[in-house]
């Protein structure tokens, strides 16, 4: 809820919206009959069509570089995969006009002179709408898809990555007006000579998000980035203390306090009245967590299978089998000493008397927005003017139709109090949210 002692310091700040469309994930509900294929070009068409009539700054593509298992086995209670993100979104710009289209791409298995060239003809057929979701990884495990293997030591991922884009950049300046300046570096990370095919386009770079939330990655994204797609998108006190960071960050690296936007995933759940509102988050929530999936993320922590256990019953007696977690799932929990998390949870539902699935639902609970549209236009209001954020991208929990009541009872409510957009501002992504040009073309 909004807590009205903050200042707002930012009084005539607007909400801005992208939609996070995520590539493995278990909150999308895909078992409800009215869910689409995460594979079938219509889904993604509806859902980015439906973002644009709403004035969405950005229509956000995940990514899953190899299939999510638990076990040594294909888990596929969640959604395990999708189609390439450039390849998606290179056919979405020719059935949208407006809003940015975002791929997320990795630093650790591409080569940078090939990605600045795919993200460059994004950019260029869209007409200026092309972003880039820089990501990293280090782990051998999704490393083993690739022929060249692809494990970094962890402290070389983002020298790598900051490499990597500088490069990229690179290329993208080498248009000249008449001509292409060749591009070449050798270093331990890249031998490259290369000249660039790809002109630059209307906002002359794809625009650059970044997701790291280490201090590592805080640094890097406040040197390299545009946008953050931050994790910070439930409590506003915890929410406003990463801004406030964030902006320390980029003011030491030599840029204005507001030059980095700040866009936390988040969830939201709108109804008409307060009981509708309730019924419609126990429901989601419940269609997320169900006892399958339950067991199989409290089965991740233990490190063995627990499919055999009753999901109403109490957590296993016993202590886990592994030591640290493993990144088979994702990164979440990725590392984390299962032990120790174990007893955590063992506090947490013996206080409040949990069964298994309930303390699932309860640690699931903590993310995202719900109320009806007049409170979530309040709510949301006072963050962007808060300084909290600059807006959010929204995972739906549903596809392609989670979209359509924000876009038909949300943005009506925040455009009423003049906090959201009427129209879009320009044809690039880089004019709809605000932005400066390039840093290296400043």
């Amino acid at each position: 809820m909004t807590d009205d002692t903050t200042e707002l310091r930012y009084p005539d700040a607007v909400v801005r919206f992208g939609v996070f469309f995520q590539g493995v994930n278990h909150s999308t509900i895909w078992s409800d009959p009215r869910s689409g294929s995460q594979l079938h070009h219509s889904t993604f068409t509806q859902l980015a069509q439906t973002a644009e009539r709403g004035l969405f700054d950005a229509f956000f593509l995940g990514e899953g570089l190899r299939l999510r298992e638990q076990r040594g086995k294909i888990h596929d209670l969640d959604v395990v995969g999708r189609p390439d993100a450039l390849t998606e979104l290179a056919t979405l710009a020719g059935l949208t006009s407006k809003i940015g289209l975002v791929a997320t791409q990795n630093t650790t298995y591409n080569d940078p002179a090939d990605l600045a060239r795919r993200l460059a003809s994004l950019d260029v057929l869209s007409g200026g709408r092309a972003a880039w979701n820089v990501v990293t990884t280090d782990n051998a495990w999704t490393g083993a898809n690739f022929r060249r293997g692809g494990y970094l030591d962890h402290a070389d991922r983002y020298e790598r990555a900051e490499r990597f884009v500088n490069l990229a950049k690179r290329v993208w300046d080498s248009w000249n007006g008449d001509g292409f300046d060749a591009v070449a570096s050798d270093d331990r990370f890249f031998d490259v000579e290369f000249t660039p095919t790809v002109p630059r386009s209307a906002q002359q770079h794809p625009v650059l998000f970044q997701a790291g939330d280490s201090p590592a990655g805080r640094d890097f994204a406040t040197r390299t980035a545009d946008v953050i797609f931050s994790r910070h998108g439930t409590d506003h006190a915890d929410a406003l203390a990463f801004a406030d960071d964030i902006r320390r960050r980029t003011v030491a690296a030599g840029r204005p306090e507001g030059d980095v936007l700040i866009l936390p995933g988040t969830q939201i759940v709108v109804a008409d009245t307060e009981a509708e509102v309730e019924e419609k988050a126990r429901w989601v929530l419940e269609q997320q967590v169900t006892p399958a999936t339950a067991l199989s993320l409290v089965g991740q922590v233990w490190g063995e299978d627990l499919s055999g256990y009753d999901p109403d019953g109490p957590l296993p007696a016993h202590d886990p089998v592994i030591e640290d977690i493993d990144g088979t799932r994702g990164a979440h929990r990725a590392g984390a000493n299962a032990r120790s998390l174990a007893q955590q949870w063992r506090a947490v539902a013996e206080e409040n008397k949990f069964s298994l699935r309930e303390l699932v639902l309860h640690h699931s609970s903590e993310r995202g927005f719900a109320g009806t549209a007049s409170q979530l236009a309040d709510e949301l209001t006072f963050w962007v003017r808060s300084g909290a954020s600059n807006g959010f991208n929204i995972t739906p929990y549903l596809v392609p139709s989670g979209l359509d009541d924000i876009v038909d009872q949300l943005v009506p409510a925040l455009q009423d109090r003049g906090a959201y957009p009427i129209e879009y501002v320009g044809d690039t992504l880089r004019e709809h949210l605000g932005l400066r040009a390039p840093l290296t073309r400043r």
